[in-house]
Parts: C-alpha cells; structure tokens; sequence
C-alpha cells in the first residue's frame, strides 16, 4: 500500500487504563513510524497522554454518577458525535480503527462515521458487542447466558457490578444498539486479537468472514532482554478483580513450597477482600503487594520472578500479561481458559491447569520453581514462541486488513486466518 493514510484512532481512555490503551499506544506508534498520519479522538480526562486533538475530545463521562443526562449518553452521546464530526471534517480521515467505545463514547460514532462514508475496522478487545458486561462472566462462573440475544439475562443475574440498576442499564443499552439500531453491524471488519474471540463472537451471530484472528505484537526494549537476578518468588500482575482468580492462587500458596513466595502487582476492587484472605490463611509473610507497576520497574519484577501465574476464571481473550511475559523468556503458569491456551503450550513455553482448581495449580508452580535444565529450555522456547508476534508482521498484516475495507470490491487473503 503505497499510499499514506489518515487513520483515525478512536478509544474511550487515552491513558493506560489497561491492554487495549497498550495496544492502541503500540499501534498508533507504529503506524507513525511508517509515516501514516494517527489521528486520535477520545475523552478528555486529566490522565490523558498530550494529543495535538485534545481540543476535539469528548467532555469527560462519570458512569458513577447515575443521572438522566449520563444515562440517555450511556444509549447514544450526540455531543460525542459533534465532536467526531468536527474533526472528520477538518482531517478527512480515510478510515477509522475502533478499540473500546461502549458508555463514555457510546456507539452514536458508528453512525456519525457512516454518515461521511468512513471505513470500519474494530479490534475486539472484550466481549461487549455480545455481552452486556463486557466478561462472559457473572456470579464467579463464566457465562453465555445472551446467547441468542436473551440480555434480560443481565438484568436477572445482576451482571452489572452486582447491582439491579446497573444491570437493568446495561440490559436496555444491548438491546437499543445491538438489538434495535444493530449498530455493530454496520462496522466493515472485526479483529479479534485471539481465536476464542472469533469463535465465541461468530456463535453469538457475528458474521465469520467479517471476523480476522489478528493478534496483539509485541516488541520489548533491548534492555529488558537482559537477564534479571532470579529470586524466591512467583508473580501475578494485573487488575485485582473476581475474574481474574487471585483468590484460587492463594489458595495454591497454601500448598506451595514454604521458601517460594508470591509477589502481587496490580490494583483493583479486590483488594481488600484479597488482604483478608491472605490473613486468614496465615500467608501475610510470603505475599507481598507491590502496587500497579509499568515499563522498566514491571520488565524487573517479571525478570526476577520464577514464574507468572495468570489464575484467571474468566475466559481470558489475549492478554498482555502473558505476551509480556513470555517475551522476557519467563515461563507462564495458566488457566485452561479462554484464549490462554493458544498461545501458552503445555510443559513448553509454561504450564496449564483447570481453571479454579487450586490444587493443580500448585502441583504446577512446584514444577515452575525447580531450577534445571528443561526449566531453561522452556524459557528459551517461552521467549521464541512470539517471534510471529513482532512489529514488522504486525505492521503488514494490519496494512492488508485496512487495504481490504478501503477497497472491499477487491478483498485481500484474511490475515491472521
């Protein structure tokens, strides 16, 4: 492709909230690189990276403050729209790469770009087109109860934070823009960063081929290749939620090795009931919290580490926590869950277990801390298995899946298929 686009990077955060900020932040990085002009839009919130379209993003949205105004924008935010259009028209984008959306910009910008004939491509980076509350996940169970377009599930199961109200918004919300407007369908193409997320969205009845397994890439700095001092510890970072099953690798520290100790990165609603715990099982000397960690001083904490543990009870889609990991020659220990299995393989980049099932997972993180020869081999192979994953393949698969919404008539072979 030859030509150099205007693309249009549009996600609610500009900040880095979590993996699919980190992808937008890689991505548009790269395309910079490569001399097409990024051109963002978002909302304006005072942990914003600085952005020459500030002056075009959205008035910041408190989804804590329930009052009809937020409300009525949570369904279809016209100044959302306004202002996307403000800028459409002084850029004259050639296209639009969607990440997350949903409540603080709201789907009214599908429209609002449709309106002035903009191609669409979005990377699915949770499940809210098919899931009210974005995790195929209520009750500490995972869950495909809308299955079928059947969201009053949400509301019945409180899905929402717990809450009724909440949920009853978020039933409401799926049925008026994907069951009522069907605004999704108007979107050119989907990229989903693994494979569970193509399957699982083809059978809640998106349309496979508007579907491409594309993965996230990922390039770490030359510094952070260099081997760290190994210590008496295993690692998990990341948000500290129910889904993400912190409780379960305590539960495992119980029957772990008394000399390995658990080092806890992250922050989240979990927190508290996650220090009392750790209390209860008497494990307050071996578990240490760290707070949420980035860049060089995470890189560390990884590098030092005996092993990550991803003890997720949700279905995982492609998190950065492993990549991140895996691509510091760290061995990776999780759960047989979602897309976790496609790319960690099984006593060689790291070692799986069932979900939720403590016990095995320790057996799993005894055989992690044992240093010996094949403990090295799989770290070698643990940094290799992402070669694919880098910014040079990255950087020409996403061209040819922009090429193939910007001239449709004649579509490319589907990267990542």
């Amino acid at each position: 492709m030859p030509k150099k686009l205007k693309i249009l990077q549009i996600n609610k955060f500009y900040y880095l909230k979590g993996g699919a900020e980190r992808y937008l932040f890689n991505l548009s990085k790269l395309l910079e690189a490569n001399g097409h002009r990024v051109i963002a839009f978002s909302m304006r919130d005072e942990k914003n990276r600085l952005s020459p379209f500030g002056d075009y993003f959205s008035q910041p949205m408190d989804l804590h403050r329930f009052n009809l105004k937020n409300i009525l924008k949570i369904f279809y935010n016209w100044e959302v729209a306004r202002r996307l259009e403000e800028l459409i028209k002084k850029e004259k984008p050639d296209l639009a790469h969607l990440h997350n959306i949903a409540y603080q910009l709201s789907p009214a910008i599908i429209r609002a770009l449709k309106r002035h004939k903009i191609p669409i491509i979005m990377t699915l980076h949770d499940y809210k087109i098919i899931c009210p509350n974005y995790k195929l996940f209520t009750r500490g169970k995972p869950c495909q109860r809308c299955l079928g377009g059947k969201y009053y599930n949400c509301f019945l199961n409180k899905c929402s934070h717990g809450r009724l109200g909440q949920s009853f918004l978020a039933m409401l919300e799926a049925y008026f823009n994907v069951g009522w407007l069907k605004l999704y369908d108007q979107i050119d193409l989907f990229i989903a960063p693994s494979q569970f997320m193509k399957d699982v969205s083809v059978k809640f009845g998106r349309p496979e081929n508007k579907i491409v397994n594309l993965s996230y890439f990922i390039e770490p700095n030359k510094d952070d290749l260099k081997a760290g001092d190994l210590s008496n510890y295993i690692l998990s970072f990341g948000r500290l939620s129910p889904e993400k099953g912190i409780g379960v690798l305590l539960d495992a520290m119980t029957k772990v090795d008394g000399r390995i100790n658990l080092k806890i990165a992250g922050a989240g609603s979990d927190y508290l009931k996650l220090k009392n715990k750790i209390k209860k099982l008497d494990l307050s000397a071996r578990v240490e919290f760290t707070g949420v960690k980035h860049g060089p001083d995470l890189s560390n904490l990884i590098k030092g580490a005996l092993a990550v543990v991803v003890p997720s009870v949700w279905p995982e889609n492609m998190p950065y926590t492993v990549l991140e990991s895996l691509a510091l020659g760290k061995i990776v220990i999780a759960s047989r869950i979602g897309g976790l299995g496609e790319v960690i393989k099984d006593s060689e980049n790291g070692w799986l277990f069932k979900s939720g099932d403590s016990a095995e997972l320790a057996k799993k993180i005894n055989l992690a801390t044992i240093r010996n020869d094949f403990i090295k081999i799989m770290e070698h192979k643990a940094r290799a298995s992402l070669d694919q994953l880098n910014v040079r393949n990255h950087y020409e698969k996403i061209m040819e899946l922009y090429e193939r919404i910007l001239n449709p008539e004649n579509p490319l072979k589907q990267a990542g298929d």
